[in-house]
């Protein structure tokens, strides 16, 4: 046998081996990319919803009847104060974060019925922790009710109990101990923030406005840590600087229609853009770096709302609500920090125009217009 004949069955048997282990590899990232999508960014996005829908929609429900009652006594500003109340109930606020979970991960019904009260459970057991905790478990009970849903004649018992015992059991033996090392790592980062305004204000402005343009949830990250005061300031001006810069940069290809898709929804809309050209992403970066520090040191914005609000930007206006919210009836995680209700003065008012809205603008515009010049953002660049 010639060395040409033995070599072609070495080199097809090479070719072969190299050809399984790239698809084994294939398959590994998939299932990688498929577990990253379903817990870090459809639960987080799940979680972030049902805090809306609970704490924040009920804290400025109950804000604005307070205020309204300065007034003088009616019973519909104290109804308005009530039904805040219902809404902002750790019980409550835990059970539509769990719920927003399930449904995020497209969980049978009754494993999403039954997260309620593993929502509620780890919520209040894991005190001012309780979303981190609340995320983990719901995500562990939900998975094991799935396994176990509809493989039994008893469905209507098996699943609602095995998701319920499930989430039950992690939350005596776990909910407690998350809850305090998310409050830790949020303790941490607001007293970094106030001993370093400077540094703090630009590192925390950057990385919750670059989380906020990820397909992750910001609103989440903010929640489950905690962020409020000087560092919830910080977050507020990364995603304004995140939404507002992308919105006035990409004004030249998406016009009025960005303005609002982008500014008052989301800069995750440009994620496609990014990926192509990753030089897009500079300009509103740049802005949060600088606005950012502007926020902690010049004007000492803070954001004493729903935690939840330090990663919204200017997403329907809920960052710049956030932040009034808290001059006037601070949420529990700013109240102890040391947080109490202001008369906003006219420098308040000043720095949260100039912070979320203007500097944004201002700065991603001049940074477009020499982008553009030297090239690294093209026409059509940023076309949504």
């Amino acid at each position: 046998m010639t060395p040409r004949c033995i070599a072609y069955p070495i080199f097809f048997e090479i070719t072969i081996y190299f050809s399984q282990k790239e698809c084994e590899a294939n398959l590994t990232k998939n299932a990688m990319n498929k577990y990253v999508k379903r817990y870090l960014i459809d639960a987080m996005s799940g979680m972030a919803q049902g805090l809306f829908s609970s704490l924040l929609i009920g804290t400025i429900i109950k804000t604005l009847g307070q205020q309204l009652l300065r007034l003088g006594e009616n019973p519909i500003f104290k109804f308005l104060v009530d039904a805040g109340n219902f809404a902002t109930d750790a019980h409550v606020v835990g059970a539509a974060m769990a719920i927003g979970i399930g449904f995020a991960m497209n969980v049978p019904a009754l494993v999403l019925f039954s997260l309620a009260a593993v929502g509620s459970a780890a919520n209040v057991t894991g005190g001012a922790g309780g979303p981190l905790a609340v995320l983990l478990i719901a995500i562990v009970a939900a998975e094991l009710g799935c396994l176990v849903s509809k493989k039994t004649k008893v469905d209507i018992i098996v699943t609602p109990a095995v998701t319920i015992l499930v989430g039950a059991l992690l939350t005596v033996l776990t909910a407690k101990y998350i809850g305090a090392a998310a409050s830790s790592i949020g303790n941490l980062i607001v007293w970094s923030t106030k001993l370093h305004p400077f540094w703090m204000g630009i590192l925390v402005s950057v990385v919750v406005g670059v989380a906020l343009t990820l397909p992750i949830s910001s609103a989440a990250i903010c929640a489950a840590f905690g962020l409020v005061g000087l560092a919830g300031g910080a977050a507020v001006a990364g995603c304004c600087a995140q939404m507002v810069g992308f919105a006035v940069l990409s004004f030249k290809e998406n016009r009025w229609g960005g303005i609002l898709s982008q500014g008052l929804g989301t800069s995750m809309l440009q994620m496609p853009n990014i990926i192509k050209n990753p030089k897009v992403w500079i300009a509103p970066t740049l802005a949060s770096a600088i606005t950012g520090p502007i926020a902690t040191c010049l004007f000492k914005m803070e954001m004493n709302g729903a935690a939840v609000s330090s990663g919204m930007g200017t997403c329907g206006l809920v960052g710049q609500i956030g932040v009034v919210t808290g001059w006037f009836s601070p949420s529990e995680t700013a109240v102890a920090h040391g947080a109490a209700a202001i008369s906003p003065n006219f420098m308040n008012w000043l720095g949260l125009i100039l912070i979320c809205f203007v500097l944004p603008g201002v700065l991603c515009w001049a940074f477009g217009k020499v982008f553009r010049k030297i090239g690294w953002i093209k026409d059509g660049d940023l076309a949504l």
